[in-house]
């Protein structure tokens, strides 16, 4: 797995700090709709010309804003926002991988529900693994599959050390796999594991939780 930052970590930080201050939070939400002029800024927010030109140089110098002459009256400006200024605050990192692979104890029902899902919606291979895999799948992994129209992946639980190879993106769901794998670079999703589990509704929670985070990971992963 190779990590790679879709904008500069200057960049980053520049807007995140230029958003520290609660009056440039307060012209960007301003902006969000429509553009202002500066003397409409401070008045609307009720602070000095001076100090509100200080906050637009330091938005300015951030990205996050510029200013545009009037085609009416020259001597006005109006400021606006830039149509990717705010686009650092909501870019995570980008993982670079050739597949990814879910991990958990048993490989029976959490890494076995994630492959299935990550496979129908991505490119990106997809494999799953455990660190004491079961003999089967559990048969409410099989059940709620089922019922969400899922194709589970062929082959049945399998052992971590023989599916890793060089460029994984490894994914533990589950707890104990993601402790007893310290020298395994990975990211971690802390899902309760449904086998076993009291609640009747136990995997298909399990089940919502994995789909949300496989939708949300896969905004952020590109093929090697």
């Amino acid at each position: 797995m190779n990590i790679e930052c879709d904008e500069t970590l200057s960049r980053r930080v520049a807007v995140h700090a230029a958003l520290a201050d609660p009056a440039r939070l307060r012209i960007v939400d301003a902006l969000v709709l429509g553009d202002a002029s500066p003397s409409d800024l401070a008045q609307m927010l009720g602070i000095r010309s001076n100090l509100l030109a200080h906050h637009l140089q330091t938005l300015t110098a951030a990205g996050v804003v510029t200013r545009q002459r009037s085609e009416g009256d020259r001597r006005r400006t109006y400021v606006r926002l830039l149509p990717r200024g705010l686009e650092p605050l909501s870019r995570a990192t980008s993982l670079i991988a050739r597949r990814v692979v879910f991990v958990c104890t048993a490989n029976s029902a959490r890494s076995q529900l994630a492959a299935a899902l990550w496979c129908r919606g991505n490119e990106l291979p997809a494999a799953s693994a455990g660190t004491h895999p079961a003999d089967r799948i559990n048969p409410g992994a099989v059940d709620v599959a089922e019922r969400h129209e899922l194709a589970l992946m062929s082959g049945g639980p399998q052992r971590i050390d023989d599916v890793l190879t060089e460029g994984d993106l490894v994914v533990t769901v589950c707890d104990r796999a993601y402790e007893e794998l310290p020298g395994v670079p990975t990211l971690h999703w802390s899902i309760p594991d449904p086998v076993g589990s009291v609640q009747v509704t136990a995997f298909d929670t399990a089940y919502d939780d994995i789909a949300t985070r496989v939708e949300s990971l896969a905004r952020h992963v590109r093929c090697a």
